[in-house]
């Protein structure tokens, strides 16, 4: 759909598509359904269309129209002709993975192609995706001997090297015929051989294809063993696999080197990501615990946060405090914090409970409004005022939050992990 968003269509291109979907809607209702003009279209937009008035016909624009260089969905004969072959299981696998896309496109689901032919919805995916990877072999390149028998068979094995990449793709399935491998043994080697393929450089004594990689797999596991029935097992699966002389030789070492290599996972990285404000808070310097004058306030210096992670600094002593990233406090420009008892804030209730809270007052917004609350000067002493009229004195900064501090009955409750974890 996104080729339709950068292309540029004139009112002509559209009339089949509203000529379609002027038809249906006349036939829902012949007498009282106004038509639709290209142009009305043209207003609205793509988007416009597609998600209200298509919904509103129950008509699919998007499967009406043939996009350069993509198939055009099959016709009602060629869809019934579809059917009839994957009902009689006529073909190879490969033209029944075709004929399930094609039935796709033409708007069927799998539970549709299911009751028409068969084909659990399951067994569609499999080959649908074998049928790509088949696709990557021929392109890539493989013998005519692997090519002729997976065209007919395997599509299960195909299915399982959709998670390597093309070149391995082709090199493992010349690799899985050769040595007759079947789906699950090919399951079980693909993982290796990705692994083995993301290694800059390969171990000493092994090469780039996937029997070395293979080999070099089971060479590595028996290196861990210590039982040695189930070493000589790995060391003769090993064997079996390793395509060069040197692999064999790596190998054949471990039939007298009994030295257990014990190996110890990796631990994770404890990576985090941030990915909202509120992950990430704000350091702000505090003035002090009121009262407070005025050089106390001009002795704070301005703070300049860091990014990407925030980090301030500091030359002399001072208080500092982090608060939550809530977008008020990454609005302000120079926001500094005084503790006040509540009793001391204006207009607070006479009867709710004193305690000492974080004010935070943004030095840099010095406008008076009437529904704000401001830190002025009353002498050289600071204050906190509200006015419904011009404040005369200097502002000298708007409060923009008042935080209480938290309120927790049972300071080691979080500190239990069977806490944490609900």
């Amino acid at each position: 759909m996104q080729v339709l968003y950068q292309l540029s269509y004139s009112p002509e291109c559209l009339n089949p598509i509203v000529e379609r979907i002027n038809n249906i809607r006349a036939r829902a209702a012949p007498s009282s359904t106004p038509k639709f003009s290209p142009k009305f279209f043209l207003r609205l937009g793509w988007k416009a269309v597609i998600r209200d008035r298509v919904r509103e016909c129950s008509v699919n624009v998007a499967t009406t129209m043939v996009f350069p260089g993509s198939p055009s969905p099959p016709d009602t004969d060629a869809v019934q002709d579809i059917l009839l072959k994957l009902r009689r299981k006529q073909g190879t696998w490969v033209d029944w993975a075709q004929g399930c896309q094609a039935l796709q496109k033409a708007r069927f689901t799998p539970q549709q192609i299911f009751e028409e032919t068969g084909f659990e919805p399951i067994q569609q995916n499999q080959i649908v995706v074998a049928e790509q990877v088949y696709q990557s072999l021929l392109n890539v390149g493989v013998t005519e001997a692997t090519k002729a028998h997976f065209t007919q068979q395997g599509s299960d094995s195909l299915y399982e090297l959709r998670i390597l990449s093309q070149a391995d793709r082709a090199r493992t399935a010349d690799f899985a015929l050769q040595h007759g491998l079947d789906s699950e043994e090919v399951r079980d080697l693909a993982k290796p051989i990705k692994e083995y393929s993301y290694r800059q450089e390969k171990p000493p004594g092994f090469g780039d294809g996937p029997g070395d990689a293979i080999a070099y797999h089971f060479w590595k596991l028996a290196r861990q063993k210590d039982d040695l029935a189930d070493r000589s097992r790995l060391i003769a699966q090993g064997l079996r696999f390793a395509d060069s002389p040197t692999a064999r030789q790596q190998i054949e070492k471990l039939l007298t080197d009994f030295t257990v290599a014990k190996s110890r996972p990796v631990p994770r990285l404890p990576f985090y990501r941030l990915e909202t404000e509120t992950d990430l808070p704000r350091v702000i310097p505090v003035v002090g615990q009121m009262p407070l004058t005025v050089d106390d306030l001009k002795a704070v210096p301005v703070v300049e946060p860091v990014e990407p992670f925030g980090m301030v600094t500091s030359t002399g002593a001072g208080a500092w405090i982090a608060v939550p990233g809530w977008q008020v406090i990454f609005r302000a420009e120079d926001p500094v914090g005084l503790l006040v008892q509540s009793r001391q804030l204006p207009n607070y209730p006479t009867d709710a409970n004193d305690e000492t809270v974080l004010v935070v007052v943004d030095r840099c917004d010095r406008d008076w409004s009437d529904d704000g609350y401001f830190l002025t000067a009353e002498g050289d002493r600071l204050t906190l005022t509200w006015s419904p009229n011009p404040i005369e004195t200097a502002i000298l900064g708007k409060i923009i939050l008042i935080l209480r501090p938290r309120r927790i009955l049972d300071e080691n409750y979080n500190r239990e992990l069977w806490q944490l974890d609900e």
